[in-house]
């Protein structure tokens, strides 16, 4: 056996309010380097199982390719906040760390501190045979003052589901649709007809607003790092899908985001008819909305006429090594070989349903068209198809790498969209209100 899993429950207790980061400290505490056999051991933290069985299968790739310097991966999975609660515990201490972990992407720029001090070894160079053929937007995510401190897992690149014979029914055609001025006449149009929901109006979390803010050329940060919430482009993102709200072309959906288990059997019961979110929605679809196999189609997102850009990235699991690790070298030759090779990207769509951030997978019809994968059977259209489309202009939101992004987070998702889509206070008023409170915050 090349690899072992733990999956176990760690109780944070007493976290410091600010994460204090130490440069000093181990990973490993073995002094490095192969055992008798030849085998270099890595200890890794993730806090998704799925991930756990991915990783797991990269180590035997790797084996299989690097007979005379092995890996031998011991992956604990964590609850999602206990895992990156005992990081930032490991990371104040200096004891106890990983070689190599998963951090969420909202998580991340906690690990990181304004004045660039971070825990997280450097890794361009390791991406080096590889950075020909990746999405540099993803990249860019988990890149700090020029520094590359984690490595993508997937595109997420937004893309538009329809079901498509409930549209049918409607006379609705989601061909016809590629900007959000058709989006909104569609939904309305729907709406009318069925009297049921088009589209999702998020409040639980900020992955569909970003996109519009972005199409218009917004952030939530100026570029001096100071929060701008309330900036005529964010403004206008957000008015945007509320009168879409009001014209029936969205609605407020059980849970507050389609990504949680109170969403899906709505959606599988054929109570929504659009989803516009990451193309990993996929595996949503296929995992728990089993009734829609064969009705779904994919498309592009909606996109502004004259935008800045035609989709941007959402979601996001960033993985790092740890500067301090007694095995950082090898550990960051293999992560770039189990994360931006080819061979990886292929299992990322075949066994995740993510989109490669690989692009050089996208035209490979063997493995993109595969008539046997699990996907392609369940989709009307082909996700690759879109991608390629939308090829050339995928971009970086970067309010994502802000280190007071996660705040921001807090405050829209507990707060401003349920004022906004639940009650119905006028966007800017909200975003004021917003800007108020996060200045006070970050003061």
């Amino acid at each position: 056996m090349t690899t072992t899993r733990r999956i176990t429950s760690f109780l944070a207790a007493g976290l410091a309010a600010t994460l204090a980061l130490s440069a000093c400290g181990g990973g490993s505490e073995d002094e490095g380097g192969p055992d008798a056999q030849g085998r270099t051991s890595i200890d890794m933290w993730v806090f998704a199982e799925l991930h756990g069985t991915y990783y797991e299968a990269m180590a035997e790739q790797w084996n299989e390719k690097n007979p005379d310097k092995e890996i031998k991966l011991d992956v604990t999975v964590f609850p999602y906040d206990e895992m990156h609660n005992k990081l930032q515990l490991a990371v104040n201490s200096g004891k106890g760390l990983p070689d190599v972990v998963d951090i969420e992407v909202n998580k991340f720029s906690n690990f990181v501190t304004e004045d660039g001090r971070t825990p997280l070894a450097e890794l361009s160079d390791a991406a080096e045979p590889y950075q020909d053929d990746i999405v540099q937007a993803r990249m860019d995510l988990y890149n700090r003052e020029g520094k590359q401190l984690g490595y993508p897992t997937h595109v997420g690149a937004q893309v538009a589901f329809y079901n498509v014979p409930l549209l049918e029914k409607a006379g609705v055609d989601y061909k016809t649709i590629e900007t959000w001025d058709d989006f909104k006449a569609a939904g309305a149009k729907y709406n009318k007809a069925t009297g049921k929901a088009f589209g999702i109006a998020s409040t639980d979390t900020n992955i569909m607003q970003p996109l519009v803010m972005a199409q218009l050329g917004g952030n939530l940060f100026d570029e001096d790092g100071n929060v701008t919430v309330n900036s005529p482009e964010v403004v206008e993102a957000v008015e945007m899908l509320q009168e879409m709200q009001k014209a029936g072309a969205l609605s407020t959906i059980p849970g507050g985001s389609p990504d949680i288990e109170e969403a899906y059997g709505p959606i599988n019961n054929g109570e929504y008819a659009a989803v516009v979110y990451p193309a990993w929605y996929t595996s949503r679809f296929v995992d728990y909305m089993p009734d829609l196999a064969g009705d779904v189609a994919i498309a592009p997102a909606p996109v502004i006429e004259g935008g800045e850009v035609a989709t941007i990235g959402g979601g996001g699991t960033g993985t790092a090594v740890i500067d301090s690790s007694p095995n950082k070298e090898f550990a960051m030759e293999w992560l770039a070989f189990a994360k931006l090779s080819p061979e990886a990207n292929v299992a990322v769509w075949e066994e995740l349903g993510f989109d490669p951030v690989n692009m050089s997978v996208w035209e490979d019809k063997e493995v993109t068209h595969n008539p046997e994968n699990k996907y392609n059977k369940y989709f009307r259209t082909n996700l690759f198809d879109v991608l390629n489309e939308v090829k050339g202009d995928i971009g970086h939101f970067e309010s994502f790498a802000d280190p007071n992004l996660p705040k921001v987070d807090e405050v829209f998702t507990t707060s401003t969209y349920n004022q906004i889509f639940g009650d119905g206070v006028p966007a800017k008023q909200a975003l004021d209100q917003a800007q108020a409170d996060l200045e006070n915050q970050l003061k």
